[in-house]
C-alpha cells in the first residue's frame, strides 16, 4: 500500500464544489472525493497553523499537547504519525512544511533548530522542507532567470507591467513568475518525483501545499479566473451596528489586522477595505485554490499513468481555514466556522473494498486523521490520541454511536508583546476561549471574559450573541456543562489508562 497524505493551507470547507459550492472550479478534488470518501462536517481542533499541525499530526487536541501558538514548542515526548508509520516499514517523506516547534528542553539555546518555529515534525525525511522563506523554490526560480529580491515573500509584488483597471484592487494583479514556475507547481514536481521514482517499494508522501495561504496573488493563468462581481459579499460585511457588537476579542482582532498580511503593497487595516477590495480578494483566493486543484489532478493521473492510484490511500485535508472578510474578519481566528471549517476527503487503496462516493455528514474533527491513517494501514493507535478512527466510515458502516458535537481551542495569547493581555488586563493562561458546537448551537467559553451562544438552526451565520439573554440562560448552563464534561472527558494521562496488576499491565481498550 501506499500513502498520499495532502494538506492545503488556510482552505475552508465551503470553497470545495463537492462540498455544494456552485461557483469554485476544483473539479479534480471533487472527482478524487468521489472515488472515496468525502466528511463535509469536519473541523480542525485548534488554529493557527503550528497548534493546527500538531493537532493533526499527534491525533491530540490543544488542550492536551498544548502546543496553542504558533512558536509553541511541541512535547518530545509525544508521538506522532510520522514516527507511528514507520513501525510498518514506510519511510514518511515531507514535501512542503510541518510546522513544528523543538522541545527546548535538554537542548542548548544555541542550537540551531532554534533559528526558526518552523521546524519539521520528528520522524519525517526531508523530501523538500519549503517554509514561508520558500528557499529552494526560489533559488531554483533563479536558476530559470527570474529576478528574485531574496527569501520571503518579495516574490509576490504584482507584475510591474501589468495594468489595473480604474478600480480594481492590487490583488487582481499576476505574479512576475508564470503557473509553469509557481512554487505549488515545483513543490508538485518534486512530490511526484518522489513517489514515481521506480524503487518499487511502498511510499508514504506528506505533500504540504502553502497555497492558498496568502499573500493573496495568482499567477498569469489564473488571475482573472474569477471575477470579484461574482463573489458573494462577505457575511455582515459594512455594518457598523453589528461591528460595535461584536466581542471584544473580535473588535481587538478588527483594530490590529494588517492588510499587509495579506498582500503586498497593503496598507493599513484590513477593516478598511471596500466591499469590492474584499470580493476581489475572494476572486484571487478562488484562483489559489483552483491551482493547487489543477496540481492535485496532475499527481492523480501521474499516479494512474505509474498504476499507482488504485493502491494508494489518499487523504485531503487543510490545517484551518480563512475568514476572508466575514464577520469582517481575515485570517484563522476565534471561534466562526470559517477558521474551523475545513474539508476532508479519504481515498482508501482497491483491495480495501470500501465505500466510494459516499458523503459522511456526521461531525468528524482533525484529531481523527492520525488515527484513522494508522488503522488503515494495520497499526495500534497510540493511547495519546483523542481521536476516533473512521474507518467504520470507510467501510461504508455507520457507526452506533459517534460524537454530535465539535470542538475547538484558540488561545490568544502573546508571550512576546503582551496585547491581548494589556488590552484585557489578562494573564497568559487566561487568553484562551473553548467551543462546544453541536446542530442547534455553538458555545463560546472564554478563560476570563464573557461567553458566547449562538442559536444555529435560527441564525446560522452566528450575528446575535443570546448568552445575556434571559430567554437562554438555561440553554448556556446546558452547554456550559456539556462543554466541562467534554474538557473532563479528555483529559490527557499517559499512563491513566493503564493498570499494573500480578498480571502484568492492563490497559484499556
Amino acid at each position: 500500500m501506499h500513502v498520499l497524505f495532502i494538506t492545503i493551507d488556510q482552505w475552508r470547507a465551503d470553497w470545495l464544489g463537492a462540498n455544494g459550492n456552485s461557483f469554485i472550479k476544483t473539479p479534480h478534488l471533487d472527482k478524487l472525493a468521489g472515488d472515496g470518501v468525502l466528511f463535509s462536517r469536519h473541523y480542525t481542533a485548534s488554529a493557527p497553523c503550528g497548534p493546527s499541525r500538531a493537532t493533526l499530526l499527534t491525533g491530540m487536541y490543544p488542550t492536551n499537547h498544548r502546543s496553542v501558538r504558533n512558536g509553541t514548542p511541541l512535547d518530545a515526548s509525544l508521538t506522532n504519525v510520522a514516527l507511528e508509520v514507520r513501525k510498518a516499514g514506510f519511510d514518511p517523506t515531507l514535501f512542503g512544511y510541518t510546522d513544528t516547534s523543538a522541545d527546548p528542553r535538554g537542548r542548548d539555546k544555541n542550537d540551531p533548530v532554534f533559528k526558526s518555529y518552523e521546524g519539521v515534525l520528528p520522524g519525517f525525511t526531508r523530501g523538500v522542507v519549503l517554509s514561508e522563506h520558500g528557499g529552494p523554490w526560489l533559488a531554483d526560480l533563479k536558476r530559470k532567470g527570474y529576478d528574485v529580491p531574496g527569501p520571503g515573500y518579495d516574490i509576490y509584488f504584482p507584475d510591474p507591467d501589468y495594468k489595473l483597471e480604474e478600480g480594481e484592487h492590487i490583488t487582481k494583479a499576476p505574479t512576475r513568475f508564470s503557473a509553469a514556475y509557481s512554487e505549488t507547481t515545483w513543490l508538485t514536481d518534486r512530490a511526484i518525483d518522489f513517489m514515481t521514482a521506480g524503487s518499487g517499494a511502498d511510499f508514504f508522501c506528506h505533500l504540504s501545499y502553502l497555497r492558498p495561504h496568502p499573500p493573496f496573488i495568482a499567477t498569469p493563468e489564473y488571475h482573472d479566473l474569477y471575477e470579484a462581481k461574482d463573489m458573494d459579499i462577505p457575511i455582515q460585511f459594512g455594518a457598523p451596528e453589528v461591528v460595535a457588537d461584536l466581542h471584544p476579542l473580535m473588535r481587538y482582532s478588527l483594530d490590529r489586522i494588517k492588510q499587509s498580511t495579506f498582500f503586498m503593497s497593503g496598507e493599513g487595516l484590513t477593516k478598511d477595505l471596500s466591499e469590492e477590495d474584499v470580493k476581489q480578494i475572494r476572486a484571487t483566493y478562488s484562483a489559489l485554490v483552483s491551482e493547487v486543484d489543477a496540481n492535485v489532478g496532475r499527481v492523480v493521473q501521474t499516479l494512474k499513468q505509474a498504476g499507482l492510484y488504485d493502491e494508494t490511500m489518499i487523504v485531503v485535508t487543510s490545517d484551518h481555514g480563512e475568514q476572508l472578510g466575514d464577520h469582517h474578519l481575515f485570517g484563522k481566528l476565534g471561534f466562526y466556522d470559517q477558521s474551523f471549517h475545513i474539508p476532508l476527503m479519504i481515498k482508501p487503496p482497491k483491495s480495501f473494498g470500501g465505500a466510494t462516493g459516499r458523503v459522511v455528514d456526521a461531525f468528524t474533527e482533525s484529531v481523527d486523521v492520525t488515527p484513522t491513517i494508522l488503522d488503515m494501514l494495520g497499526l495500534d493507535i497510540p493511547m495519546q490520541c483523542d481521536g476516533v478512527s473512521l474507518l467504520p466510515w470507510l467501510q461504508g458502516e455507520t457507526p452506533e454511536t459517534w460524537r454530535n458535537a465539535v470542538h475547538w481551542l484558540f488561545d490568544f495569547r502573546d508571550l512576546e508583546k503582551e496585547g491581548p493581555e494589556t488590552a484585557f488586563g489578562l494573564d497568559h493562561d487566561e487568553c484562551s476561549l473553548l467551543v462546544y458546537r453541536d446542530d442547534s448551537f455553538k458555545y463560546v467559553h472564554f478563560a476570563a471574559m464573557p461567553p458566547l451562544l449562538f442559536d444555529l438552526k435560527n441564525d446560522p451565520h452566528e450575528t446575535r450573541n443570546l448568552a445575556e439573554e434571559p430567554d437562554y440562560q438555561a440553554v448556556v448552563l446546558d452547554y456550559a456543562q456539556k462543554l466541562l464534561s467534554w474538557r473532563m472527558s479528555n483529559e490527557y494521562g499517559a499512563l491513566d489508562r493503564c493498570l499494573l496488576t500480578s498480571g502484568g499491565v492492563i490497559e484499556a481498550r
